[in-house]
């Protein structure tokens, strides 16, 4: 069983052969595709989703928090079943390939106080982008 479909059990969540699918389409490292991607792959495993039975999956399992939206440079979204594990993402400019990344540190320490504006800052994300390999 797939660690994202273990996850969505875990948290009570009705597990039908649709979404079932689409947990599995999902599941991995490195995996951002977007609602068309998952919908294509899913209906190779199932031919009868349907693509609103995929983009409302997709929905639910953000919703839940075990499932993240990436939005990069006006780009489709993606979704990124690494939701539980510290990471940021590097960003191809080229072909918009994402890969998730880990740095060291903690990101909120590298916003000095005097650059908060009185925030009480509780996440920080970072983007790198550039050329992928292929791209370069």
């Amino acid at each position: 069983m797939s660690d994202l479909l273990e996850r969505l059990r875990g948290r009570g969540w009705r597990v039908t052969s649709q979404r079932r699918v689409v947990a599995e389409v999902l599941d991995g490292d490195h995996v951002h595709l977007t609602a068309d991607e998952v919908h294509a792959r899913a209906a190779r495993r199932l031919p009868e989703i349907s693509r609103a039975t995929v983009y409302n999956t997709l929905g639910e399992m953000v919703s839940l928090g075990e499932v993240l939206e990436v939005s990069t440079d006006g780009r489709a979204k993606r979704y990124d079943p690494n939701a539980h594990r510290p990471h940021q993402h590097l960003v191809c400019s080229g072909c918009g390939t994402i890969r998730d990344v880990s740095t060291s540190g903690d990101l909120l320490s590298h916003l000095p106080a005097e650059n908060r504006f009185g925030f009480t800052v509780a996440t920080a994300e970072v983007t790198y982008r550039g050329l992928c390999p292929s791209c370069a």
